[in-house]
């Protein structure tokens, strides 16, 4: 695990120095070592994190003896040492890591040798006789890349605070602001700036010198909704274990100590359940909520670890320790993004480094086997189409009820809204409205003045609206692990991990497990309204039977107290307040104002989420555009 960051420049527009800074920007994605590698107006730079082959002979900038060709590589390679064997077993190593194989099988097959790949990444492969470059990204995102072309040259790197270094412009896309927003999270390929964009998770890009050449897929996750598997439900079962077996597995080869999250849900007592067997006495941590005991599940945790004999930690973390990382979050983060569950997942990486380098996860499920309430949702609006029409006309009456994720009637009465509002909608813009916190209308008015484009935001959201069938509900989880996945929960855990120097490895996005996930039907995966169905049945035997008798929960933080109590000074005295606001001239006043009256009322809904959306841009835009 690492960070990466390279230039090319047409001309001699960047000094060695001035590299170096941004290079030093991704110190805490790789605190163990840092190197740059120089040729003529070419920079490539590395900031390692030690996993495989801690020595010495593991550091990269990695050349080949020829010196003609040469990489930078963040994440790691699964079946490298399968790779190896087969592919470049004649080459003489000097090193056990996995870097050098890559080299290796780039410089033997070129792009080609990235569909052979299984693991997470973000690498550039030099070729400095025909002075190319090959960048490419991991099939789903779990490694960022960003890029930006400009007259000076071209730039890449794992962060965007390492680009800014560089000679790249600082320039608002208010168009990504918009959906921002909405979401709360910077959705597609593009970035909060004008001309930084990110490699889409599943593409390589090629460079003849500063110029892109290529910017193509190589893969695809394989969905026919004609060609589903032939299996049967309970066939089906057996193969999910055996591929999820084998992908926990693969992830458990480090030369660092090892653990897992074990957060009391499904998704990581599965994987812990399969780890737990192949490695004795396993590492396990979970994260305790002091003062929310409704959201702590460290009970559940306890059952599987005290299952299979796991060296179990517990890391109890109140409001006020939780809170105290906020401010350090918000300084890591360098575009904004608004996930709040963020928080306790940083304090989970937080606690956890101190005793593991390397944590497994469950991230994925929910993506891969309808774990959502809006895939519950997706699953009623198709057996409820007589009822639809009534839920479509009573917006109106649920509006009148307190809407709050703070209570358990407020909270059913905001679902109820937002399904009502949903049943209004074709199946593309439905599959919207239950993705945002705000539709399109009520986003509109929280800018002073039109920044924004409404044909160019269609056009970015077009190609997730071609996925949507409402016939095939598959079809949106194929949504979700084009946008939500990569742009939201992995950009989280990233960022979030690495902010504390911690490498995190999730085994159901194994692409083997991906790719069976989308060979069969929605039905198996949501059945007689109960999420993750075959995911739940395939382990049943390898659980306790309490983890399936409750609802889901999920990582939430106090943040609507936090938002009204110590954060409402610098809300509405500072990042909030008519004067920061007004000068700035992005936002509108007074629609701002009406929020966060709202978060202050009976009635909050879901200004808490919105709130703190605007109060991370704005922390990010003074950082940057106010400094």
């Amino acid at each position: 695990m690492c960070g990466i960051a390279g230039f090319s420049g047409s001309t001699q527009s960047l000094s060695k120095d001035t590299f170096a800074k941004a290079l030093e920007t991704l110190n805490k994605r790789g605190p163990d070592h840092r190197e740059i590698f120089q040729e003529g107006n070419l920079f490539l730079g590395h900031a390692r994190l030690s996993i495989i082959d801690t020595s010495n002979n593991g550091h990269q900038p990695m050349s080949d003896p020829s010196g003609r060709y040469t990489i930078v590589f963040n994440g790691e390679i699964f079946n490298y040492e399968e790779l190896r064997k087969t592919c470049v077993s004649d080459v003489t190593y000097t090193s056990t890591s996995d870097t050098e194989v890559l080299l290796h099988l780039l410089i033997r097959k070129g792009k080609d040798a990235i569909a052979l790949l299984n693991g997470f990444f973000a690498f550039a492969f030099y070729d400095k006789h025909e002075n190319t470059l090959l960048i490419a990204r991991d099939r789903f995102g779990v490694k960022p890349l960003l890029y930006a072309q400009t007259q000076e040259g071209f730039a890449f790197a794992s962060e965007m605070k390492a680009l800014l270094q560089l000679p790249v412009k600082k320039e608002i896309d208010f168009d990504t602001l918009f959906l921002y927003l909405q979401l709360n999270y910077v959705p597609f390929e593009h970035s909060m700036l004008k001309g930084v964009m990110k490699v889409k998770p599943g593409h390589y890009l090629q460079l003849n010198g500063t110029a892109i050449v290529a910017n193509e897929a190589y893969y695809s996750i394989p969905f026919s909704p004609k060609n589903y598997t032939s299996l049967s439900y309970e066939e089906s079962q057996i193969e999910l274990r055996s591929l999820l077996e084998g992908a926990v597995e693969r992830r458990l080869v480090s030369d660092v100590p090892l653990g897992a999250f074990l957060s009391g849900g499904i998704d990581s007592s599965i994987i812990v359940s399969i780890a737990a067997r192949k490695v004795q006495h396993l590492n396990t941590f979970s994260i305790g909520f002091k003062d929310n005991p409704y959201f702590d599940e460290t009970q559940y945790a306890k059952l599987v670890a005290d299952r299979y004999k796991t060296n179990h930690t517990v890391f109890s973390i109140s409001n006020e320790a939780m809170y105290e990382n906020i401010f350090d979050l918000l300084d890591y983060i360098d575009e904004p993004f608004a996930d709040s569950s963020a928080i306790a997942v940083y304090s989970l990486c937080q606690q956890t480094r101190t005793k593991a380098t390397v944590s497994l996860s469950g991230d994925g499920g929910d993506e891969l086997f309808a774990g959502y309430n809006k895939h519950k949702a997706m699953y009623r609006f198709e057996q409820m189409k007589v009822l639809n029409p009534l839920f479509a006309v009573s917006s109106p009456i649920w509006n009148l009820f307190p809407q709050s994720r703070n209570s358990k009637m407020g909270n059913v009465f905001r679902q109820l809204s937002r399904y009502s509002e949903g049943a209004k909608l074709k199946a593309d813009e439905r599959y919207w409205r239950w993705c945002v916190f705000a539709d399109e209308n009520t986003t509109a008015t929280m800018f002073g003045k039109p920044m924004f484009s409404e044909a160019v935001m269609k056009a970015r959201k077009q190609e997730l609206y071609q996925l949507i069938d409402e016939s095939d509900l598959n079809t949106s989880l194929l949504a979700d692990m084009k946008m939500v996945l990569p742009n939201d929960m992995l950009t989280k855990v990233d960022l979030m991990s690495m902010a504390n120097s911690l490498e995190v490895r999730t085994p159901l996005l194994d692409y083997t497990v991906v790719n069976f996930a989308f060979q069969i039907p929605f039905q198996y995966k949501l059945r007689n309204g109960v999420t993750k169905s075959i995911l739940k049945d395939a382990f049943r035997a390898d659980l306790p039977e309490e983890l399936f008798n409750r609802g889901k929960k999920g990582f939430e933080v106090p943040l609507t107290h936090w938002l009204k109590t110590g954060l409402w000074s610098l809300i509405d005295e500072d990042l909030l307040s008519e004067r920061f606001v007004t000068e700035q001239g992005v936002f509108n006043y007074d629609s701002v104002r009406d929020l966060k009256q709202q978060l202050q009322s009976n009635n909050p809904g879901d200004a808490h989420a919105r709130i703190w959306g605007l109060l991370v841009f704005q922390y990010w835009y003074r950082k940057y555009f106010s400094a």
